[in-house]
């Protein structure tokens, strides 16, 4: 019996702030972090990463607007998606991928308890290999994590997430999103 590949989204969400969300499924649900200045495909950017609620695998089909007086309020468009393989690195820089998504998901339950995940998306834009990785958190906050993408083939200097404002499934801006409700 196949198993299905694990699964990612990364959900474009204008709230209080306009911030990405991403979610990655393990164990069965999907841990999310919201990144505020949104991914990127350059190597040199580490963009902030802070954890926040895990969502059920059914989350990561929503696209519209969250109704006013609701937790989020506000229009969310899925930016990107696709599938991804665990990593597990043996040396600096030298990294296996993981086919079966039965031992992917399990080195990734480890990899979150010790705050090191190692990943390889095959998304509409996000492409290639990358990390998140828990710091001891930045000023005032209790845990933060930093989204890193590994120098590979599809790394790209200057990317900017912003600068790609168009669902990964349905095409239309945030904007448009948001006038849809």
């Amino acid at each position: 019996m196949a198993t299905k590949p694990l699964v990612f989204v990364v959900q474009k969400h204008k709230a209080t702030s306009l911030h990405y969300d991403f979610r990655l499924e393990i164990g069965g649900v999907m841990p999310s972090w919201s990144i505020p200045k949104g991914p990127s495909l350059d190597p040199s950017v580490r963009r902030l990463a802070m954890p926040t609620t895990d969502h059920p695998m059914e989350y990561r089909d929503f696209e519209g607007v969250l109704p006013r007086g609701e937790y989020g309020a506000g229009p969310v468009m899925i930016w990107d998606e696709g599938t991804y393989n665990v990593e597990r690195e043996y040396e600096r820089g030298v990294r296996e991928e993981i086919f079966d998504p039965k031992e992917g998901d399990r080195v990734m339950q480890e990899g979150l308890k010790q705050g090191n995940l190692k990943f390889r998306l095959y998304g509409k834009k996000l492409q290639g290999s990358f990390a998140l990785v828990r710091t001891k958190g930045l000023g005032n906050m209790k845990e933060s994590w930093l989204f890193i993408k590994h120098r590979d083939e599809f790394a790209q200097k200057g990317y900017d997430a912003n600068d790609y404002d168009f669902s990964a499934r349905t095409n239309r801006s945030i904007a448009e999103i948001a006038a849809s409700k």
